[in-house]
């Protein structure tokens, strides 16, 4: 367990993703670095080029200096552990040479504000999944069934597909609303043209951090040390797409256009204290599903939507406690038949949704098909995501004095081409 009464000499405010009970991984640029790995403490990233430069964290400098982290987190938890907890010593120590030395403090430390945060990994593949029971409840309940809303394989395996990584971008995106066939309800015949129904999907991912080979597979008791950490995710959907669609293989266009993800990689150490008992799985899973031990994670997100020149609207207000299947079934099963992983593979949530309205994780859920409009603050109303505005997405844990964050994970939609 962390110590709880760890604390920065550097002042960090006390609502501050960045903590240093979190010390995340990130890439940052600006005018006069190209790219290097970086953590965060408040309001400052740390340059970890620069420790290294003054010897400080005892590894190979080349390292630091790679346009994506999959090399930092290939040399393994022992390695990328001992380095966040050689930062948190450097953050908390009294008589540390970074608080001493104030020509160095401003080599390491820059304001989050004057950088821009890159790319954190390079993606193999991505997969998404579909595991949150109130969303898929939800989406049963609207196009099928009420009585039979979960499909009968859903409450057996964690429902998946395997989605495009090349189109996935890092907060702060725009990206043009995406084209494609529609089927109107009162038409024999698909349409073509831009999407009317945008959606979001409010989702988490997850960055492997420790690669397998084909035919090998990973327990649900292993997948911990599999798992380097955590982003924020937006998987924006096309829904009007997405219904003509998706029988008989699922989505396509109108999930490969865009994705989000925020810059900085919460690691599983640091999300730890913030583990809880999740739902109770019934029917019992077979046995390569199972798990013993709290595998839940209690982290607050939220969702707000920002209209052009507008304020923020907060949309959503929800929990990734309520996931019904957990990141080490999810790896479990990706692999159980010996599908092989590499570092910086992503994988996400998928939708994810409590049990009240507003933990809803999708407009289409939040609006339920467009029949209960949103209204914002400045008196108009949106079923869904309308040109130029933009989704910002925003997640932390909070603890018995600890707070863990993510950041933001945000984008704006533009017009059509």
């Amino acid at each position: 367990m962390p110590d709880q009464q760890l604390k920065s000499w550097i002042e960090v405010a006390p609502d501050s993703d960045f903590s240093i009970h979190n010390i995340p991984f990130g890439i940052y640029s600006d005018n006069n670095v190209k790219h290097h790995i970086c953590s965060a403490i408040g309001e400052y990233i740390i340059d970890l080029f620069e420790l290294e430069s003054a010897d400080l964290l005892d590894m190979n400098r080349s390292v630091l200096e790679e346009q994506y982290l999959n090399s930092f987190i290939e040399l393994g938890k022992t390695e990328t552990n001992r380095v966040r907890q050689r930062i948190i010593e450097l953050l908390s120590s009294a008589d540390s040479i970074l608080k001493t030395d104030k020509a160095f403090f401003n080599k390491v430390f820059k304001k989050q504000s004057d950088v821009k945060m890159l790319m954190p990994v390079r993606i193999g593949d991505y997969t998404d999944f579909y595991s949150s029971i109130d969303h898929a409840t939800n989406v049963g309940t609207m196009f099928r069934d009420p009585a039979n809303a979960l499909l009968p394989n859903w409450k057996h395996l964690p429902v998946g597909y395997h989605g495009r990584a090349s189109s996935i971008c890092v907060s702060g995106h725009s990206f043009h609303r995406p084209k494609g066939q529609q089927k109107p309800a009162d038409s024999d015949n698909p349409v073509f043209g831009p999407s009317k129904l945008l959606d979001i999907e409010l989702e988490t991912a997850f960055i492997i951090g420790k690669k397998t080979e084909m035919g090998d597979n990973v327990s649900t008791g292993d997948a911990d040390n599999y798992i380097f950490g955590m982003v924020l995710f937006n998987d924006w959907s096309a829904r009007d797409i997405q219904t003509w669609e998706y029988v008989p293989l699922g989505p396509f266009l109108s999930k490969n256009f865009a994705s989000t993800v925020s810059p900085w990689i919460v690691t599983l150490e640091a999300l730890e204290p913030f583990r809880m008992k999740g739902y109770e799985q019934v029917p019992q899973l077979l046995p390569y599903l199972q798990y013993t031990g709290e595998k839940n994670i209690d982290i607050k997100l939220e969702v707000f939507l920002k209209p052009k020149d507008g304020k923020e609207n907060l949309i959503i207000k929800s929990n990734y406690k309520y996931m019904y299947y957990t990141m080490e079934q999810q790896l479990a099963h990706h692999t159980v038949n010996g599908c092989n992983i590499n570092v910086g593979d992503m994988m996400a949530s998928g939708t994810l949704s409590g049990p009240e309205p507003h933990e809803f994780g999708s407009m289409l859920e939040l609006t339920w098909r467009g029949t209960k409009p949103l209204k914002l603050n400045d008196g108009s109303e949106r079923k869904f995501v309308n040109d130029n505005d933009s989704i910002i997405i925003k997640g932390h844990c909070e603890k018995n004095g600890m707070r863990v964050g993510f950041g933001e994970c945000a984008a704006t939609l533009l017009p059509a081409k």
